[in-house]
C-alpha cells in the first residue's frame, strides 16, 4: 500500500553523489519551511564537512555519531556500538512525528555490517510517522532496504578522480 503523505529515497551503489542527492533534498526541504534532521551513522566529528556547515548556518538538526570509516577504527566494537546507537537515535526520531525530512546518511553500512538488523531498520522506516520522509544512503543496500524505499537509485561509478591519483577535494566531496 502506497503512503503519499510521505516518501522514501534510497541512494545506493558504488558511484559519487549518494549523500550530496541526499543534502540536495535537505536543502529542498529547509526551503519549503519543513523540519529537516539528519543522522550520520559513519563520519566522526573530525570530518567538517560543507553539508555540516550548510545544516548549522540554516539550523538544520544534525547528528554526527559514527566514528570514521570502519578501516580507520582503532576499536571495531566502539565502532559497531556507535552505529547501533545511531540507529537507536534515528529510530526514535522516525517514530517521532518531529520531522517532516529525515536524512540518515551511510545508514546501509550500518545495515551491511551487522550493527542493526536489516529487518529492524526496515521496520522503523516502515513504521516511521505518518508525515516523515526519509532518505537513506550508503554503499551495498539490502533488499530489506530497497524494499522498504519508494524510489531506489542506484549510482554507478563511470569514471571517478581519486581512480587517478586526485584526493578529496573540499566543496565537491566535502
Amino acid at each position: 500500500m502506497a503512503r503519499s503523505q510521505s516518501l522514501v529515497l534510497l541512494n545506493t551503489g558504488d558511484g559519487k553523489g549518494k549523500s550530496s542527492a541526499a543534502f540536495g533534498v535537505m536543502a529542498r526541504g529547509w526551503a519549503r519551511g519543513w523540519r529537516v534532521g539528519v543522522v550520520q551513522f559513519i563520519k566522526g566529528g573530525k570530518w567538517k564537512t560543507g553539508e555540516r556547515k550548510l545544516a548549522d548556518h540554516l539550523g538544520i538538526e544534525w547528528h554526527t555519531l559514527g566514528d570514521g570509516f570502519t578501516w580507520e577504527s582503532s576499536d571495531i566494537d566502539e565502532t559497531a556500538a556507535k552505529g547501533r546507537h545511531a540507529w537507536e537515535v534515528a529510530a526514535a526520531k522516525l517514530a517521532s512525528g518531529d520531522y517532516d525530512l529525515l536524512v540518515l546518511d551511510e545508514v546501509t553500512y550500518a545495515v551491511k555490517y551487522g550493527w542493526v538488523p536489516a529487518g529492524e531498520v526496515a521496520a522503523g522506516i516502515r513504521d516511521r510517522a505518518p508525515g516523515t520522509n526519509v532518505v537513506m544512503t550508503g554503499r551495498g543496500a539490502v533488499p530489506e532496504l530497497i524494499d522498504v524505499a519508494d524510489t531506489a537509485t542506484e549510482m554507478v561509478k563511470l569514471k571517478h578522480a581519486y581512480d587517478q591519483g586526485i584526493k578529496a577535494k573540499k566543496g565537491i566531496e566535502y
